[in-house]
């Protein structure tokens, strides 16, 4: 697996891009690769925001803007190209290869880093994700249900239901961050009813024409609601019982927040590049810079990198909002790969049984 949404994850019957409009080429689809490189970048300014004293207002507006839709993008684009995934022995072994071992051994890392640095009784608790690890196993549930949605009528409405009801219900367990599995869960299906032509609607010129005076308005809307709306809604992660609120609310948020993430994603992929550039090539190694930015971020906290007075200023967010891009910019690059491939994309051929012998 190259990257947190590949453009393989099982044999589709053509690469993503490729049935579209007739005379686009086969093989690797360049806006996707481009895609997730940028929603990556996004990924980690974000959580590079996080620790910032006093961010004000406007980071607070920015971070609510970009948490509405980054997550969402990469759930979708996953989605999208587990379209013809099926419950074949070797394409559920690969599935494990891809999520589970990494994610177990990532979640073991973690722990011992945290035991290191900052905190000396930390936890090892496989089956409650540490901070951004949830996606891993979050992505193998959503797959393997995928020939259920692929046979049901509606499953776009039928997920969206299931979201707003977990949004609703204040019994759900921590376990597998299970709250984020299904409130996430309209994105994945949403991505597998997805077809070529309609990637090709946002990649028109015309798109990226009417994604701007969406984005301002979306702008507007983040920075009217940062004092009044938790950000936590966005996490996905809470009911609306934890988040102080009552339960009808999980309902209206969910439609709320499904819609303006589905618009503002369209928005995103308007202005994703269709062409190959530099950055496709580390489009196709997300995953590293996904699973590896946890600990720089955590690093420079424990550090007290974020108490310097400068971060308190204007030039002084700007500056991390560029030192997070181009961190994970850098860990997604083939060098890195290259060091951590073992324990991101580990082989496990030891682990299967031998292939029996034809019979003579």
């Amino acid at each position: 697996m190259t990257s947190l949404t590949s453009q393989t994850p099982s044999p589709a019957p053509a690469d993503a891009g490729a049935a579209a409009a007739g005379a686009r080429p086969t093989g690797r689809d360049p806006f996707f690769d481009n895609a997730k490189y940028l929603a990556i970048v996004l990924v980690a300014i974000g959580h590079a925001w996080e620790p910032l004293p006093d961010s004000g207002r406007v980071v607070e507006a920015l971070y609510t803007f970009v948490y509405t839709f980054h997550m969402p993008v990469f759930i979708v684009i996953a989605g999208y190209f587990s379209r013809s995934f099926d419950l074949r022995p070797e394409r559920v072994w690969k599935l494990v290869t891809q999520l589970l071992v990494p994610y177990v051994v990532f979640e073991v890392a973690y722990t011992v880093f945290e035991r290191l640095v900052e905190h000396p009784s930390q936890p090892l608790t496989i089956v409650d994700p540490y901070w951004l690890l949830w996606f891993m196993p979050a992505l193998f549930i959503w797959r393997l249900t995928t020939p259920i949605w692929q046979v049901i009528r509606q499953p776009v409405a039928v997920s969206v239901v299931i979201a707003a009801l977990a949004s609703m219900s204040d019994g759900i367990g921590g376990d597998l961050q299970l709250q984020r599995v299904l409130q996430f869960l309209p994105f994945y299906v949403l991505g597998l009813r997805l077809k070529p032509h309609h990637f090709d609607l946002v990649r028109r010129p015309a798109a990226r024409i009417i994604a701007l005076p969406v984005f301002a308005v979306a702008l507007l809307v983040a920075y009217w609601a940062v004092p009044r709306i938790s950000t936590s809604w966005f996490f996905r992660k809470s009911s609306a019982e934890e988040l102080s609120s009552p339960v009808w609310a999980g309902a209206v948020m969910t439609l709320l927040l499904f819609a303006a993430a589905v618009v503002l994603s369209a928005c995103f992929l308007a202005w994703v590049p269709n062409r190959k550039l530099w950055m496709s090539a580390l489009g196709a190694g997300t995953i590293y810079g996904y699973l590896l930015h946890g600990f720089v971020i955590r690093t420079a906290t424990y550090e007290n990198f974020y108490d310097h007075a400068f971060l308190e200023t204007p030039l002084g967010r700007i500056a991390v909002t560029v030192a997070a891009a181009v961190m994970v910019t850098l860990l997604c690059t083939s060098p890195v790969r290259r060091v951590f491939r073992f324990v991101v994309e580990p082989r496990v051929k030891w682990a299967l049984k031998p292939k029996p012998k034809p019979a003579p």
